[in-house]
């Protein structure tokens, strides 16, 4: 590995509304995925694996569409098909940028995507590519979140990482508050009684049980992805000690 790299092997968790690169959270926006790829190509220069789970916020959400009335199952299933979406949008642009890649799925559509088996994925990453993980955990009522988590301990990530549309935690929402702190560390413990509305508490809740970091940062700081991977104290960081 090159000199710098701090973490071996990352799950980076992308929301739908990252692609979007507009105000409004909706489409996809291709400078917003072309600056992401090329941010993400330089990253791997440094021999650091990455897996990356991505939402689908920006085309469907099925928290949403549940509460106007839908059935939850169908509104979180039209949700996943979103995170292929974009998924298959974000491989397109990372290629461009010269990073092979593979989108692998939750659920099985295999004339667009590979279906989600943890060695193959496993297997992808050490050949050095770039694989994206859609359609959630493949189960309605649980979050992009929860996947994250559940595939950076399947594939052993050294850390998962949040990226989001503020530097960090706060004590209080920052878009509402103008006195809210950023909290640089934080306990999972703390992070779940506080009930922090950056990741969903299942979520923490699986990264706490297996003592896997949570480092939250902000994806529009270019070369926050690269510090995060170099070991910078970049945003907040979430573990047992806090």
């Amino acid at each position: 590995m090159s000199a710098g790299a701090k973490l071996t092997r990352v799950l980076l968790k992308l929301s739908g509304e990252a692609l979007s690169g507009g105000p409004d959270g909706k489409s996809i926006e291709p400078s917003t995925l072309t600056a992401i790829s090329e941010e993400l190509a330089d990253v791997q220069t440094l021999g650091c694996q990455i897996g990356i789970v991505i939402g689908g916020g920006n085309i469907f959400r099925g928290l949403k569409g549940s509460a106007s009335g839908m059935d939850r199952t169908a509104a979180d299933h039209m949700g996943m098909l979103a995170t292929i979406i974009n998924g298959i949008a974000l491989q397109d642009a990372l290629e461009k940028a010269g990073v092979d890649t593979r989108v692998m799925s939750a659920l099985e559509i295999k004339a667009v995507c590979e279906p989600y088996i943890r060695r193959r994925a496993v297997r992808h990453l050490e050949k050095g590519r770039v694989v994206i993980f859609v359609a959630g955990t493949g189960n309605p009522y649980f979050s992009t979140d929860t996947a994250a988590a559940l595939r950076a301990m399947e594939i052993r990530a050294d850390a998962l990482c949040k990226a989001t549309k503020v530097d960090g935690i706060y004590d209080k929402d920052p878009t509402k508050h103008d006195d809210a702190t950023m909290v640089p560390r934080l306990s999972y413990d703390r992070f779940l009684m506080d009930r922090v509305g950056v990741m969903d508490a299942t979520a923490v809740a699986l990264c706490r049980d297996n003592n896997l970091p949570i480092r939250v940062f902000q994806l529009t700081q270019r070369g926050n992805i690269k510090r995060v991977v170099m070991g910078a104290d970049v945003g907040s960081l979430v573990t047992a000690e806090g």
